[in-house]
């Protein structure tokens, strides 16, 4: 097997205009255990060392069975977690020290979604718009355009979003981060939860806003085919490493594979399929 490092260091040239650096990245977390009695505790390393960087304007898309350390990087990234070592800058700003500049530049879309369960879609995005600074001129005019990219329902838009399916409010979380127009936009498992329509319907969308916006985009997904047709670089994260960071034709022709999937299968020694194990940082002791 190549060594992975060489591998990740070999897919990260010097750039000029690099949108996102992270170099050795790091974070452990304390889980509970259960099978050590009440107060039983074990350390669990989410992510090993992770090192890349990524050109403005790019995309690029992580895969990663559950626990592999993807929402992980994706809080680390915008600020929500603090690393145990390494660093990691977004737009030359580092994401500890300058945390306040790299949340205004930063948008991130998370499958675990948070809301105001009893306002509705488009209050839950009015409520965001004003958070940004946006007039209720632009609001009145922006908010329906992108609840109708997203392919969300009309006649459900002043809903509670408590009566809302989880594939539904997965549409408002991609509203919200796209109604600013990101800068930086961070995609943990956007699709997850959609039906194939609006899947299709939320990837062209992601095209648009890459090109019209010109956004550096990371997705990490669970979704093969979507990673192979929006990314430039499709990186393979496993046990918290970086195994490598390539475009998806150059990753098949290393292993000699037809597919991701088999490309990931030689690279990690595992099917591409989730697992039941807790996700990254759930389970954390106080």
């Amino acid at each position: 097997m190549i060594d992975t490092q060489e591998a990740v260091m070999e897919a990260v040239p010097v750039r000029k205009d690099v949108a996102v650096e992270v170099r050795e990245l790091r974070k452990e977390f304390v889980l509970r255990d259960r099978k050590k009695g009440r107060f039983g505790k074990r350390t669990r390393v989410a992510l090993d060392g992770v090192t890349f960087s990524m050109e403005r304007g790019e995309t690029v898309a992580i895969l990663g069975q559950n626990g592999s350390g993807k929402s992980t990087l994706v809080r680390l990234l915008s600020t929500l977690l603090l690393p145990d070592g390494g660093s990691a800058r977004i737009l030359g700003h580092d994401v500890v020290a300058e945390h306040r500049a790299v949340r205004r530049v930063v948008n991130r879309v998370s499958v675990e979604a948070s809301f105001f369960k009893k306002m509705s879609a488009s209050e839950n995005l009015s409520y965001a718009a004003r958070y940004y600074g946006m007039t209720s001129k632009q609001t009145r005019e922006k908010i329906p355009a992108i609840l109708g990219r997203v392919g969300f329902p009309h006649d459900r838009r002043d809903e509670p979003m408590e009566n809302l399916s989880r594939g539904m409010q997965q549409k408002v979380a991609l509203a919200r981060a796209l109604l600013t127009s990101p800068v930086v936009l961070l995609l943990d498992e956007p699709t997850t939860g959609l039906d194939p329509r609006s899947k299709l319907e939320v990837q062209d969308f992601i095209r648009e806003i890459r090109t019209s916006h010109d956004s550096t985009i990371l997705l990490c997904t669970h979704d093969l085919g979507e990673a192979e047709i929006l990314a430039e670089r499709v990186g393979i994260l496993d046990r918290g490493r970086l195994l490598l960071l390539e475009p998806a034709d150059e990753i098949k022709q290393r292993y000699g594979a037809s597919t991701l999937e088999e490309a990931f299968f030689a690279a990690t020694g595992r099917e591409f399929e989730a697992e039941l194990d807790e996700d990254d940082d759930r389970e954390v002791m106080a």
